[in-house]
């Protein structure tokens, strides 16, 4: 048995979320539900200036999701169901049928992404990938379940390798899986923010690499897909 993480944006999805969350949030959000994110903006700039482009994309997606406060769950829903739709044709469909490959094999596919949950959720109820574990960044809601546009922990970098680790460890704990029966982790991934992850699995595979992402990838004989 193997532990398979598949990244979300530039992998299993050839574009980018946020991108397409800001195509909507366009179009949907009200003159007040933009006021957190432009204010927001401020902070996201002064973190790029000193920590680098990352930093910046990380502070605007919590400056982003501010808009979404005082949303139902209801409401959430039907926003990401709008992002899958319009989203659909990026698809990497060859993964996706790597994916099928690996559990037939017996494998434990994670979706391993700093993209939101429920957009995950949707996409993988779309694309009809089923038995997925979903590890990614989670929005918070209310005890009546309303959104508090606040972000739970963002899935990226050497996170996703805490993460993955943590949930072996879980895994391990409650019985689901053993020593004995954990073989290897593979890695579907596409950035240099992956690297950590890469530096885990066993079987690190490079998916839609830029120019320079390609040449880390030959670098460390890592294979290409």
């Amino acid at each position: 048995m193997a532990i398979v993480t598949v990244d979300f944006d530039g992998t299993l999805y050839k574009g980018d979320s946020f991108k397409i969350m800001f195509q909507i949030a366009k179009k949907e959000y009200t003159s007040k539900e933009w006021i957190p994110v432009i204010g927001g903006l401020g902070k996201a700039g002064i973190s790029g200036i000193i920590n680098g482009k990352n930093a910046f994309k990380k502070e605007f997606f919590k400056a982003f999701a501010k808009g979404f406060r005082g949303k139902t769950k209801q409401e959430m829903d039907t926003f990401f169901e709008k992002l899958v739709d319009l989203g659909k044709t990026e698809v990497h469909t060859e993964l996706i049928d790597r994916i099928k490959e690996h559990q037939n094999n017996g494998d434990t596919i994670i979706l391993l992404s700093g993209a939101l949950q429920p957009f995950l959720e949707a996409f993988v109820k779309e694309v009809d990938l089923k038995d997925i574990h979903i590890i990614s960044t989670t929005l918070t809601y209310y005890p009546n379940g309303v959104c508090t546009g606040e972000l739970g922990n963002i899935v990226n970098g050497e996170g996703k390798v805490t993460e993955v680790k943590k949930w072996i460890m879980r895994a391990k704990k409650e019985g689901h899986i053993s020593n004995e029966e954990l073989h290897e982790i593979w890695a579907y991934a596409d950035s240099e923010t992956d690297i950590p992850l890469f530096h885990l699995a066993d079987y690190p595979v490079v998916v839609n690499p830029t120019p320079a992402m390609k040449q880390v990838a030959v670098n460390n004989a890592w294979p290409l897909f």
